[in-house]
């Protein structure tokens, strides 16, 4: 009986669930690699996201935290069925962690394919929030792109089965004048088509990357914003 009970206990402890590690925020990159995004531009979107989490700026925002530990994942969409994590979660804590991810970043190779199923992409990051290892205070997806929803499940549905769950969507609007790109439909500007159709949230906001603030500034600014919590720098949610 005696070993009966050990060996009941011993198995109730292989198999109970690790307790969560607690962050301050839990943070999808969720980046645009659909068709009209070329090399380069995927490469420009990468350094800048990897120089903005490397930064000291960042880095002593994310030390001013709470618990001093926020936990990040990448990934990039394209069509309907191309969502490709590209880096898996990490938690970033120092200069150290925070080059881990980065290198890894820099290193992989493409995956994403199509044409711009923003819907999609968000349901994916939701799924990787849900079954991460993770518990944040915060959890936030970083929509950027050069484009609006073309395919995929409504927008409107997966935005808004995401913000019941208690998520916020932010969103960096990649502004091209004169690109031939598509801005948001009937001719709304980019930043304001994300500003009424993507974000949402408590805090939730639209940064601007065009001529006058590249992309590397840009997603600084805007994770800076994330971890603090503090809401939008450039357009708010009216919901």
């Amino acid at each position: 009986m005696r070993l009966i009970l050990k060996s009941l206990l011993a198995l109730s402890l292989m198999t109970a669930p690790a307790l969560a590690e607690s962050v301050d925020l839990e943070l999808v990159f969720a980046a645009d690699g659909s068709g009209s995004i070329d090399d380069d531009e995927l490469r420009l979107q990468r350094k800048g996201w990897a120089d903005a989490l490397t930064s000291a700026e960042v880095l002593n925002g994310i030390n001013d935290g709470p618990t001093g530990a926020i936990a990040v994942a990448y990934m990039e969409w394209g069509g309907p069925s191309s969502q490709v994590l590209i880096v898996d979660w990490h938690v970033i804590r120092d200069e150290a962690s925070a080059k881990v991810f980065a290198d890894k970043l820099m290193s992989a190779p493409r995956g994403a394919y199509g044409y711009n199923s923003i819907s999609n992409a968000i349901d994916f990051s939701v799924r990787l929030v849900e079954q991460n290892a993770h518990e944040g205070t915060r959890k936030v997806i970083d929509v950027s792109g050069d484009g609006p929803n073309m395919n995929g499940r409504s927008l409107e549905q997966a935005r808004a089965d995401a913000l019941a769950k208690g998520f916020t969507i932010n969103a960096l609007a990649i502004r091209r004048p004169g690109s031939g790109r598509p801005g948001g439909p009937g001719g709304m500007s980019l930043e304001d088509y994300y500003g009424q159709n993507v974000i949402g949230g408590p805090g939730s906001f639209v940064e601007i990357a065009d001529e006058t603030q590249p992309f590397a500034l840009a997603a600084r600014r805007k994770l800076l914003t994330e971890i603090a919590g503090t809401g939008g720098a450039t357009r708010h949610a009216a919901r």
